[in-house]
């Protein structure tokens, strides 16, 4: 039973370590630019006063 938990967490750990290359690789800079700066892609909201 130890084998196959020690496998597990081996197996996972590749896992998180590819996924995180995967993010910060250099093929991956431009993306992560564009996706920085979509919160101040959006356009403002504007304040309408109302009137009474």
């Amino acid at each position: 039973m130890a084998v196959i938990n020690a496998f597990a967490t081996v197996l996972a750990m590749i896992t998180f370590l590819g996924i995180c290359w995967w993010a910060f690789s250099r093929g991956r800079s431009e993306a992560n630019r564009e996706a920085s700066m979509l919160p101040f892609a959006l356009p403002d909201e504007q304040v309408t006063e109302k009137k009474d």
